[in-house]
């Protein structure tokens, strides 16, 4: 039973930075996943690919590992690198092209 502790990355569709400041850990998949050969559907008998669990942070995250005696792997953010502008920028006659 391995789990993965990380702080997801906002998606395409988001432009703040909602529900990116919590750890979140994710179990791997103990088993491959198969299809069901009556619907065609992908299913999987493990259920603890189901679960997610939040943490406000990134120690929480681990003593609950540690505590309950789970296998982890911490991934450590990447720093954000936008580099903020402002609109007359793009229209500055020293502006990088």
């Amino acid at each position: 039973m391995t789990a993965r502790i990380y702080k997801p990355t906002k998606t395409a569709m988001q432009s703040g930075q909602a529900q990116t400041r919590r750890w979140r850990l994710d179990y791997e998949p103990a088993d491959a996943r198969f299809i069901e050969p009556l619907m065609g559907w992908t299913g999987s008998d493990d259920t603890r690919g189901q679960l997610r669990l939040n943490f406000a942070t990134q120690e929480e995250a681990v003593g609950f590992a540690q505590k309950h005696g789970i296998d982890f792997v911490l991934e450590e953010p990447r720093p954000h690198r936008l580099r903020r502008r402002a609109y007359a920028d793009n229209f500055s006659y020293y502006r990088l092209k």
